[in-house]
Protein backbone atom coordinates (compact mmCIF):
# COMPACT_ATOMS: atom_id res chain seq x y z
CA UNK A 1 0.00 0.00 0.00
CA UNK A 2 1.44 3.34 -1.05
CA UNK A 3 1.03 6.28 1.28
CA UNK A 4 1.51 9.95 0.51
CA UNK A 5 4.40 11.48 2.43
CA UNK A 6 3.67 14.54 4.55
CA UNK A 7 6.11 17.50 4.50
CA UNK A 8 7.64 16.21 7.73
CA UNK A 9 8.23 12.80 6.16
CA UNK A 10 9.71 14.25 2.96
CA UNK A 11 12.08 16.45 4.92
CA UNK A 12 13.32 13.41 6.79
CA UNK A 13 13.71 11.35 3.62
CA UNK A 14 15.50 14.14 1.70
CA UNK A 15 18.09 14.78 4.45
CA UNK A 16 21.63 13.96 3.24
CA UNK A 17 22.80 10.64 4.59
CA UNK A 18 26.11 11.89 5.92
CA UNK A 19 28.07 9.89 8.47
CA UNK A 20 27.58 10.21 12.18
CA UNK A 21 30.21 10.21 14.89
CA UNK A 22 30.66 8.00 17.95
CA UNK A 23 29.12 10.60 20.26
CA UNK A 24 25.87 10.62 18.27
CA UNK A 25 25.84 6.84 18.18
CA UNK A 26 26.35 6.57 21.95
CA UNK A 27 23.53 9.05 22.54
CA UNK A 28 21.29 6.45 20.90
CA UNK A 29 22.86 3.29 22.34
CA UNK A 30 23.33 4.11 26.05
CA UNK A 31 19.83 5.45 26.89
CA UNK A 32 18.23 2.74 24.72
CA UNK A 33 20.13 -0.01 26.51
CA UNK A 34 19.04 1.43 29.86
CA UNK A 35 15.45 1.46 28.62
CA UNK A 36 15.74 -2.16 27.48
CA UNK A 37 17.19 -3.11 30.86
CA UNK A 38 14.34 -1.36 32.70
CA UNK A 39 11.43 -2.67 30.62
CA UNK A 40 12.36 -5.55 28.32
CA UNK A 41 14.80 -7.82 30.13
CA UNK A 42 13.17 -10.42 32.42
CA UNK A 43 15.03 -10.75 35.72
CA UNK A 44 14.53 -12.96 38.76
CA UNK A 45 13.61 -11.34 42.05
CA UNK A 46 12.82 -13.42 45.14
CA UNK A 47 12.08 -16.46 43.03
CA UNK A 48 9.79 -14.65 40.56
CA UNK A 49 10.42 -13.48 37.01
CA UNK A 50 9.80 -9.76 36.63
CA UNK A 51 11.41 -6.61 35.15
CA UNK A 52 13.68 -4.00 36.71
CA UNK A 53 11.05 -1.26 36.74
CA UNK A 54 8.66 -3.48 38.71
CA UNK A 55 11.44 -4.23 41.21
CA UNK A 56 12.01 -0.50 41.73
CA UNK A 57 8.27 0.10 42.10
CA UNK A 58 7.84 -2.71 44.64
CA UNK A 59 10.87 -1.52 46.59
CA UNK A 60 9.47 1.99 46.94
CA UNK A 61 6.03 0.66 47.81
CA UNK A 62 7.50 -1.52 50.57
CA UNK A 63 9.57 1.37 51.92
CA UNK A 64 6.50 3.61 52.12
CA UNK A 65 4.06 0.85 53.07
CA UNK A 66 2.73 2.47 56.25
CA UNK A 67 2.19 5.79 54.46
CA UNK A 68 0.83 4.58 51.10
CA UNK A 69 -2.88 4.81 51.91
CA UNK A 70 -2.52 8.39 53.17
CA UNK A 71 -0.44 9.28 50.11
CA UNK A 72 -3.25 8.01 47.86
CA UNK A 73 -5.88 9.93 49.87
CA UNK A 74 -3.72 13.06 49.71
CA UNK A 75 -3.33 12.81 45.94
CA UNK A 76 -7.03 12.27 45.35
CA UNK A 77 -7.91 15.04 47.82
CA UNK A 78 -5.64 17.55 46.07
CA UNK A 79 -7.04 16.50 42.71
CA UNK A 80 -10.64 17.07 43.81
CA UNK A 81 -10.01 20.37 45.60
CA UNK A 82 -7.77 21.98 42.97
CA UNK A 83 -9.97 20.76 40.10
CA UNK A 84 -13.10 22.21 41.74
CA UNK A 85 -11.30 25.52 42.35
CA UNK A 86 -9.86 25.83 38.82
CA UNK A 87 -12.92 24.52 36.96
CA UNK A 88 -15.58 26.46 38.87
CA UNK A 89 -13.80 29.71 39.80
CA UNK A 90 -11.46 29.96 36.77
CA UNK A 91 -8.67 31.96 38.49
CA UNK A 92 -6.71 34.37 36.29
CA UNK A 93 -3.34 32.87 37.17
CA UNK A 94 -4.29 29.59 35.43
CA UNK A 95 -3.38 30.40 31.83
CA UNK A 96 -5.57 28.71 29.17
CA UNK A 97 -3.59 26.04 27.34
CA UNK A 98 -1.03 25.69 30.14
CA UNK A 99 -0.30 22.36 31.80
CA UNK A 100 -2.13 23.53 34.91
CA UNK A 101 -5.24 24.25 32.83
CA UNK A 102 -5.03 20.96 30.96
CA UNK A 103 -4.72 19.03 34.21
CA UNK A 104 -7.29 20.78 36.42
CA UNK A 105 -9.71 22.65 34.12
CA UNK A 106 -12.04 19.82 33.14
CA UNK A 107 -15.61 19.17 32.06
CA UNK A 108 -18.34 18.76 34.64
CA UNK A 109 -18.51 14.92 34.38
CA UNK A 110 -14.77 14.64 35.08
CA UNK A 111 -15.07 17.12 37.97
CA UNK A 112 -17.83 14.99 39.47
CA UNK A 113 -15.70 11.87 39.07
CA UNK A 114 -12.76 13.49 40.88
CA UNK A 115 -14.92 14.74 43.74
CA UNK A 116 -16.69 11.37 43.92
CA UNK A 117 -13.28 9.71 44.04
CA UNK A 118 -12.39 11.69 47.16
CA UNK A 119 -15.72 10.88 48.84
CA UNK A 120 -15.40 7.21 47.97
CA UNK A 121 -11.77 6.83 49.09
CA UNK A 122 -12.65 8.39 52.47
CA UNK A 123 -15.61 6.01 52.82
CA UNK A 124 -13.36 3.06 52.02
CA UNK A 125 -10.54 4.07 54.35
CA UNK A 126 -12.75 4.90 57.32
CA UNK A 127 -15.29 2.17 56.46
CA UNK A 128 -18.35 4.37 56.62
CA UNK A 129 -21.49 4.04 54.56
CA UNK A 130 -22.69 0.86 52.80
CA UNK A 131 -20.41 -2.13 53.32
CA UNK A 132 -20.64 -3.04 49.64
CA UNK A 133 -18.54 0.05 48.88
CA UNK A 134 -15.70 -0.57 51.34
CA UNK A 135 -15.70 -4.36 51.66
CA UNK A 136 -12.56 -6.44 51.08
CA UNK A 137 -14.04 -7.62 47.78
CA UNK A 138 -14.63 -4.12 46.38
CA UNK A 139 -13.26 -0.78 47.62
CA UNK A 140 -10.46 -2.11 49.81
CA UNK A 141 -9.00 -4.06 46.87
CA UNK A 142 -9.00 -0.92 44.74
CA UNK A 143 -7.49 1.30 47.45
CA UNK A 144 -4.90 -1.03 48.98
CA UNK A 145 -3.79 -3.03 45.94
CA UNK A 146 -4.49 -1.04 42.78
CA UNK A 147 -4.19 2.64 43.75
CA UNK A 148 -1.04 2.21 45.85
CA UNK A 149 0.65 0.30 43.04
CA UNK A 150 -0.18 3.01 40.52
CA UNK A 151 1.45 5.65 42.73
CA UNK A 152 4.83 3.94 42.69
CA UNK A 153 4.84 2.25 39.30
CA UNK A 154 4.10 5.45 37.38
CA UNK A 155 6.69 7.41 39.30
CA UNK A 156 9.38 5.19 37.76
CA UNK A 157 7.55 4.61 34.48
CA UNK A 158 7.28 8.33 33.78
CA UNK A 159 11.02 8.78 34.37
CA UNK A 160 12.26 5.70 32.49
CA UNK A 161 9.82 5.48 29.56
CA UNK A 162 11.58 8.17 27.48
CA UNK A 163 14.70 5.98 27.45
CA UNK A 164 12.63 3.45 25.56
CA UNK A 165 10.70 5.80 23.29
CA UNK A 166 12.67 9.03 22.73
CA UNK A 167 16.28 8.00 22.03
CA UNK A 168 15.91 6.04 18.80
CA UNK A 169 15.21 2.46 19.88
CA UNK A 170 11.69 2.42 18.43
CA UNK A 171 12.92 3.91 15.14
CA UNK A 172 15.69 1.31 14.86
CA UNK A 173 13.60 -1.73 15.76
CA UNK A 174 10.59 -0.36 13.90
CA UNK A 175 12.51 -0.24 10.64
CA UNK A 176 13.78 -3.79 11.10
CA UNK A 177 10.40 -5.30 11.97
CA UNK A 178 7.99 -3.10 10.01
CA UNK A 179 7.02 -5.76 7.48
CA UNK A 180 6.52 -8.52 10.05
CA UNK A 181 4.35 -6.45 12.37
CA UNK A 182 2.31 -4.91 9.57
CA UNK A 183 1.51 -8.32 8.09
CA UNK A 184 0.89 -10.17 11.37
CA UNK A 185 -0.74 -7.58 13.61
CA UNK A 186 -1.64 -4.67 11.27
CA UNK A 187 0.53 -2.23 13.27
CA UNK A 188 3.83 -0.34 12.62
CA UNK A 189 7.17 -2.01 13.18
CA UNK A 190 8.07 0.35 16.02
CA UNK A 191 5.17 -1.21 17.91
CA UNK A 192 7.37 -4.28 18.43
CA UNK A 193 9.13 -2.36 21.22
CA UNK A 194 5.82 -1.04 22.56
CA UNK A 195 4.20 -4.49 22.44
CA UNK A 196 7.12 -6.17 24.20
CA UNK A 197 7.23 -3.54 26.94
CA UNK A 198 3.46 -3.72 27.32
CA UNK A 199 3.60 -7.51 27.64
CA UNK A 200 6.51 -7.71 30.08
CA UNK A 201 5.83 -4.72 32.33
CA UNK A 202 2.18 -4.04 33.15
CA UNK A 203 -1.05 -3.19 31.41
CA UNK A 204 -1.00 0.37 32.75
CA UNK A 205 2.54 1.06 31.56
CA UNK A 206 1.75 -0.43 28.17
CA UNK A 207 -1.18 1.90 27.67
CA UNK A 208 0.91 4.89 28.78
CA UNK A 209 3.52 4.08 26.11
CA UNK A 210 0.88 3.59 23.42
CA UNK A 211 -1.04 6.73 24.32
CA UNK A 212 2.11 8.86 24.23
CA UNK A 213 3.16 7.46 20.86
CA UNK A 214 -0.32 8.22 19.47
CA UNK A 215 -0.24 11.79 20.75
CA UNK A 216 3.20 12.31 19.19
CA UNK A 217 1.91 11.19 15.79
CA UNK A 218 3.69 7.84 15.52
CA UNK A 219 0.51 5.76 15.53
CA UNK A 220 -2.83 6.23 13.82
CA UNK A 221 -5.99 5.91 15.91
CA UNK A 222 -6.37 2.32 14.71
CA UNK A 223 -2.71 1.47 15.45
CA UNK A 224 -3.01 2.79 19.01
CA UNK A 225 -6.29 1.00 19.66
CA UNK A 226 -4.93 -2.31 18.34
CA UNK A 227 -1.78 -2.13 20.45
CA UNK A 228 -3.53 -1.01 23.63
CA UNK A 229 -6.20 -3.71 23.47
CA UNK A 230 -4.02 -6.60 22.31
CA UNK A 231 -0.67 -6.35 24.08
CA UNK A 232 -1.22 -4.56 27.42
CA UNK A 233 -1.36 -7.76 29.43
CA UNK A 234 -0.91 -8.07 33.20
CA UNK A 235 2.64 -8.50 34.51
CA UNK A 236 4.18 -11.98 34.67
CA UNK A 237 4.38 -12.03 38.52
CA UNK A 238 0.65 -11.37 38.74
CA UNK A 239 -0.13 -14.35 36.51
CA UNK A 240 1.78 -16.49 39.00
CA UNK A 241 -0.29 -15.04 41.84
CA UNK A 242 -3.45 -16.03 39.97
CA UNK A 243 -2.20 -19.57 39.33
CA UNK A 244 -1.28 -20.04 42.98
CA UNK A 245 -4.59 -18.56 44.14
CA UNK A 246 -6.64 -21.19 42.26
CA UNK A 247 -4.32 -24.06 43.19
CA UNK A 248 -2.66 -24.46 39.80
CA UNK A 249 0.83 -23.25 40.64
CA UNK A 250 2.21 -26.64 39.57
CA UNK A 251 0.91 -25.92 36.04
CA UNK A 252 2.32 -22.40 35.76
CA UNK A 253 4.58 -23.15 32.76
CA UNK A 254 1.70 -24.73 30.83
CA UNK A 255 -0.57 -21.91 31.95
CA UNK A 256 1.70 -19.08 30.84
CA UNK A 257 2.58 -20.86 27.58
CA UNK A 258 -1.16 -21.04 26.87
CA UNK A 259 -1.50 -17.33 27.63
CA UNK A 260 1.31 -16.53 25.18
CA UNK A 261 -0.12 -18.72 22.39
CA UNK A 262 -3.70 -17.49 22.76
CA UNK A 263 -2.55 -13.90 23.24
CA UNK A 264 -0.59 -13.98 19.98
CA UNK A 265 -3.49 -15.64 18.17
CA UNK A 266 -5.86 -12.94 19.42
CA UNK A 267 -3.41 -10.20 18.41
CA UNK A 268 -3.45 -11.58 14.86
CA UNK A 269 -7.21 -12.20 14.60
CA UNK A 270 -8.93 -9.47 16.65
CA UNK A 271 -7.53 -6.42 14.73
CA UNK A 272 -9.07 -7.91 11.57
CA UNK A 273 -12.55 -8.03 13.14
CA UNK A 274 -14.95 -5.21 14.11
CA UNK A 275 -14.77 -2.87 15.92
CA UNK A 276 -10.97 -2.56 15.50
CA UNK A 277 -11.04 -3.30 11.76
CA UNK A 278 -13.40 -0.36 11.23
CA UNK A 279 -11.38 2.21 13.17
CA UNK A 280 -9.99 5.28 11.48
CA UNK A 281 -6.42 5.51 10.21
CA UNK A 282 -6.37 9.21 11.11
CA UNK A 283 -3.51 10.56 13.21
CA UNK A 284 -3.71 12.70 16.32
CA UNK A 285 -4.98 16.12 15.16
CA UNK A 286 -2.27 18.11 16.95
CA UNK A 287 0.53 16.25 15.17
CA UNK A 288 -0.54 14.85 11.84
CA UNK A 289 1.36 11.85 10.51
CA UNK A 290 5.06 11.89 11.41
CA UNK A 291 5.84 8.18 11.18
CA UNK A 292 7.82 7.02 8.17
CA UNK A 293 9.35 3.53 8.23
CA UNK A 294 9.97 3.30 4.50
CA UNK A 295 13.57 2.54 3.51
CA UNK A 296 15.09 4.73 0.73
CA UNK A 297 16.59 2.96 -2.25
CA UNK A 298 20.20 1.97 -1.74
CA UNK A 299 19.94 1.40 2.00
CA UNK A 300 19.50 -1.78 4.00
CA UNK A 301 16.98 -2.09 6.81
CA UNK A 302 19.83 -2.03 9.34
CA UNK A 303 21.66 1.06 8.07
CA UNK A 304 18.49 3.07 7.55
CA UNK A 305 17.14 2.02 10.94
CA UNK A 306 20.41 3.11 12.55
CA UNK A 307 20.26 6.43 10.72
CA UNK A 308 16.71 7.03 11.94
CA UNK A 309 17.68 6.09 15.49
CA UNK A 310 20.65 8.45 15.64
CA UNK A 311 18.61 11.33 14.20
CA UNK A 312 15.93 10.72 16.81
CA UNK A 313 18.50 10.59 19.62
CA UNK A 314 19.95 13.93 18.54
CA UNK A 315 16.58 15.60 19.17
CA UNK A 316 15.86 13.68 22.40
CA UNK A 317 15.37 15.66 25.60
CA UNK A 318 18.26 16.55 27.88
CA UNK A 319 18.20 15.53 31.54
CA UNK A 320 16.24 18.65 32.64
CA UNK A 321 13.77 18.07 29.81
CA UNK A 322 13.49 14.42 30.79
CA UNK A 323 12.71 15.33 34.39
CA UNK A 324 10.17 17.96 33.34
CA UNK A 325 8.34 15.46 31.13
CA UNK A 326 8.44 12.88 33.94
CA UNK A 327 6.81 15.32 36.37
CA UNK A 328 4.07 16.18 33.86
CA UNK A 329 3.33 12.52 33.11
CA UNK A 330 3.30 11.59 36.79
CA UNK A 331 0.94 14.44 37.69
CA UNK A 332 -1.36 13.51 34.81
CA UNK A 333 -1.63 9.92 36.09
CA UNK A 334 -1.84 10.77 39.80
CA UNK A 335 -4.25 13.70 39.66
CA UNK A 336 -6.10 12.90 36.43
CA UNK A 337 -6.43 9.12 36.43
CA UNK A 338 -6.57 7.91 40.02
CA UNK A 339 -9.82 9.59 41.20
CA UNK A 340 -11.99 8.24 38.35
CA UNK A 341 -10.20 4.92 38.64
CA UNK A 342 -11.31 4.62 42.28
CA UNK A 343 -14.93 5.35 41.32
CA UNK A 344 -15.17 3.20 38.20
CA UNK A 345 -13.18 0.26 39.55
CA UNK A 346 -15.12 0.16 42.82
CA UNK A 347 -18.42 0.50 40.97
CA UNK A 348 -17.52 -2.35 38.63
CA UNK A 349 -16.59 -4.60 41.53
CA UNK A 350 -19.84 -3.76 43.33
CA UNK A 351 -21.85 -4.75 40.25
CA UNK A 352 -19.87 -7.98 39.86
CA UNK A 353 -19.87 -8.98 43.53
CA UNK A 354 -23.16 -7.72 44.95
CA UNK A 355 -25.62 -7.95 42.06
CA UNK A 356 -26.78 -10.88 39.89
CA UNK A 357 -26.22 -8.94 36.66
CA UNK A 358 -23.14 -10.88 35.55
CA UNK A 359 -24.84 -14.18 36.34
CA UNK A 360 -27.87 -13.23 34.26
CA UNK A 361 -25.70 -12.09 31.34
CA UNK A 362 -23.70 -15.33 31.45
CA UNK A 363 -26.65 -17.71 30.96
CA UNK A 364 -26.18 -17.91 27.15
CA UNK A 365 -22.57 -19.01 27.74
CA UNK A 366 -23.50 -22.19 29.61
CA UNK A 367 -24.34 -24.28 26.49
CA UNK A 368 -21.18 -22.98 24.80
CA UNK A 369 -19.02 -24.11 27.70
CA UNK A 370 -20.80 -27.46 27.73
CA UNK A 371 -20.10 -27.78 23.99
CA UNK A 372 -16.42 -27.15 24.78
CA UNK A 373 -16.68 -30.01 27.32
CA UNK A 374 -15.83 -27.89 30.35
CA UNK A 375 -17.11 -29.42 33.63
CA UNK A 376 -19.20 -27.23 35.96
CA UNK A 377 -20.18 -24.96 33.06
CA UNK A 378 -22.92 -23.26 35.06
CA UNK A 379 -20.40 -22.13 37.70
CA UNK A 380 -17.77 -21.17 35.13
CA UNK A 381 -20.04 -19.06 32.88
CA UNK A 382 -20.07 -15.90 35.06
CA UNK A 383 -16.26 -16.01 35.23
CA UNK A 384 -16.10 -15.47 31.47
CA UNK A 385 -17.79 -12.06 31.79
CA UNK A 386 -16.96 -10.80 35.25
CA UNK A 387 -13.37 -10.12 34.18
CA UNK A 388 -14.62 -7.03 32.36
CA UNK A 389 -14.98 -5.37 35.76
CA UNK A 390 -11.73 -6.64 37.30
CA UNK A 391 -9.46 -9.32 35.91
CA UNK A 392 -8.86 -10.99 39.29
CA UNK A 393 -12.57 -11.75 39.81
CA UNK A 394 -12.59 -14.80 37.48
CA UNK A 395 -9.88 -16.33 39.68
CA UNK A 396 -12.12 -15.78 42.73
CA UNK A 397 -14.89 -17.73 40.98
CA UNK A 398 -12.48 -20.38 39.70
CA UNK A 399 -11.18 -21.06 43.22
CA UNK A 400 -14.57 -22.53 44.10
CA UNK A 401 -14.67 -24.91 41.10
CA UNK A 402 -13.52 -28.50 41.57
CA UNK A 403 -12.41 -29.26 38.00
CA UNK A 404 -8.75 -28.39 37.33
CA UNK A 405 -9.50 -28.26 33.61
CA UNK A 406 -12.19 -25.63 34.08
CA UNK A 407 -10.07 -23.62 36.50
CA UNK A 408 -7.19 -23.69 34.01
CA UNK A 409 -9.39 -22.40 31.18
CA UNK A 410 -10.92 -19.66 33.34
CA UNK A 411 -7.63 -18.15 34.49
CA UNK A 412 -6.06 -18.45 31.04
CA UNK A 413 -8.99 -16.66 29.42
CA UNK A 414 -9.19 -13.99 32.14
CA UNK A 415 -5.59 -12.86 31.61
CA UNK A 416 -5.86 -12.72 27.81
CA UNK A 417 -9.25 -10.97 27.74
CA UNK A 418 -7.11 -7.95 28.63
CA UNK A 419 -9.84 -5.28 28.72
CA UNK A 420 -10.99 -4.73 32.31
CA UNK A 421 -12.49 -1.55 33.69
CA UNK A 422 -10.67 -1.42 37.03
CA UNK A 423 -7.46 -0.34 35.27
CA UNK A 424 -7.14 -0.80 31.50
CA UNK A 425 -10.63 0.50 30.73
CA UNK A 426 -10.29 3.62 32.85
CA UNK A 427 -6.87 4.42 31.37
CA UNK A 428 -8.14 4.02 27.81
CA UNK A 429 -11.17 6.22 28.44
CA UNK A 430 -8.89 8.84 30.03
CA UNK A 431 -6.38 8.70 27.16
CA UNK A 432 -6.62 10.48 23.82
CA UNK A 433 -7.03 7.15 21.99
CA UNK A 434 -10.55 7.33 20.45
CA UNK A 435 -12.11 4.32 22.19
CA UNK A 436 -15.47 4.70 23.94
CA UNK A 437 -17.05 2.50 26.59
CA UNK A 438 -19.10 0.49 24.10
CA UNK A 439 -15.97 -0.05 21.98
CA UNK A 440 -14.31 -1.62 25.02
CA UNK A 441 -17.34 -3.86 25.63
CA UNK A 442 -17.27 -5.06 22.01
CA UNK A 443 -13.50 -5.67 22.03
CA UNK A 444 -13.79 -7.61 25.30
CA UNK A 445 -16.52 -9.84 23.83
CA UNK A 446 -14.63 -10.36 20.56
CA UNK A 447 -11.43 -11.28 22.41
CA UNK A 448 -13.39 -13.72 24.60
CA UNK A 449 -15.00 -15.33 21.54
CA UNK A 450 -11.58 -15.80 19.92
CA UNK A 451 -9.64 -16.89 23.02
CA UNK A 452 -12.11 -19.25 24.69
CA UNK A 453 -12.15 -22.03 22.04
CA UNK A 454 -8.38 -21.84 21.50
CA UNK A 455 -7.71 -22.07 25.24
CA UNK A 456 -10.15 -24.96 25.64
CA UNK A 457 -8.53 -26.83 22.75
CA UNK A 458 -5.05 -26.42 24.25
CA UNK A 459 -6.32 -27.49 27.68
CA UNK A 460 -7.96 -30.64 26.31
CA UNK A 461 -5.30 -31.72 23.83
CA UNK A 462 -2.06 -30.60 25.50
CA UNK A 463 -2.35 -29.84 29.22
CA UNK A 464 -4.98 -32.39 30.35
CA UNK A 465 -4.72 -34.90 27.52
CA UNK A 466 -4.26 -37.76 30.00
Amino acid sequence: MTTKNTPIQRAESDRPLSGFNAKALLRFIIPSLLGVLAFLIPVEDKGQITIMMAILSNWLKNELMEYMIMIVIGIIGLSAIITAYVTLLKPRWVIPGSFMAELFSVSMPWLLLRVSGLVMVLMIHYQVGPEWIWSERTGLIVLKDLATTIVTIFLFAALLLPLLTDYGLMEFVGTLFRNIFRKLFCIPGRASVDATASWLSSAAVGILITSQQYEKGYYSAKDAAVIATNFSIVAVPFTLVIAEFVGLGHLFIEYYATVVVTGMAAAIIVPRLPPLSRMSHDYYPAQGQVLNEEVPAGHSLFTWGLRQAVEKARSAPSLPGLLKAAVRNTCDIWFGLMPPLIVIATGGLVVAEFTPIMTWLSYPLIPILELLQLPEADKAAPAMLVGFAEMFLPAVIAAGIESELTRFVIISVSVTQLVYMSEVGVMLLKSKIPLGFMDLVKIFLVRTAVILPITSLIAHLVVFRG
